[in-house]
């Protein structure tokens, strides 16, 4: 029994394809296309800008101690909603860890979460990230909108919501490394 070279091929490929769906080669195949097709997140026109109500919001930080968002009051603030089980999360923090790199000390982050800290730290370590992570309290009032997970807001010094993105984005790029640069001069 001879068998030809496109029976092979085909073979070959329905053996890659399921591979996607039963070995690591499809996680990271996945977490490569998610970032992939990550684009710049929309930058919302000055004219349609709302302000966040306010900054009475209660939250911990990696240490499980209490404060409140209000501290960020006049700053550049970066929030994020992530969860460490969702791989489109995995893929956007990447180039958050990026951005945070590039403004740290010169705007605030909030990269949040309301997962227990065992699982986010052994994500964290894992991935080798080092943004501070903030854990959200489940029933405290919030001045925006965390869901869908992940979902990201860019708020500038004076309240205005200047991005506000559901789903996954790329925050290190050129585009908005600029828009950054404009809001802290501010």
């Amino acid at each position: 029994m001879k068998i030809s070279k496109k029976t092979v091929l085909n073979i070959v490929l329905i053996l890659f394809i399921l591979s996607f769906f039963v070995t690591p080669l499809g996680y990271y195949g996945k977490l490569f296309l998610n970032r992939l097709f990550a684009f710049s997140p929309p930058i919302i026109e000055e004219s349609q800008r709302e302000n966040i109500p306010d900054y009475d919001w209660q939250l911990k930080d990696a240490n499980w101690d209490f404060f409140n968002f209000e501290k960020s009051k006049g700053n550049v603030v970066f929030i994020n909603f992530w969860a460490s089980w969702r791989l489109p999360c995995e893929a956007e923090l990447a180039s958050i860890q990026e951005l945070y790199n590039r403004y740290k000390g010169k705007m605030d982050f909030y990269i949040i979460t309301n997962e227990e800290r065992p699982p986010v730290e052994a994500f964290m370590e894992e991935h080798d990230f080092t943004f501070p992570v903030t854990y959200l309290i489940i029933g405290e009032k919030m001045p925006i909108a965390s869901k869908p997970v992940p979902s990201s807001y860019l708020i500038d010094k004076s309240g205005a919501i200047v991005i506000h993105k559901e789903g996954i984005a790329d925050w290190s790029n050129g585009k908005l490394y600029n828009l950054l640069d404009e809001l802290i001069a501010e």
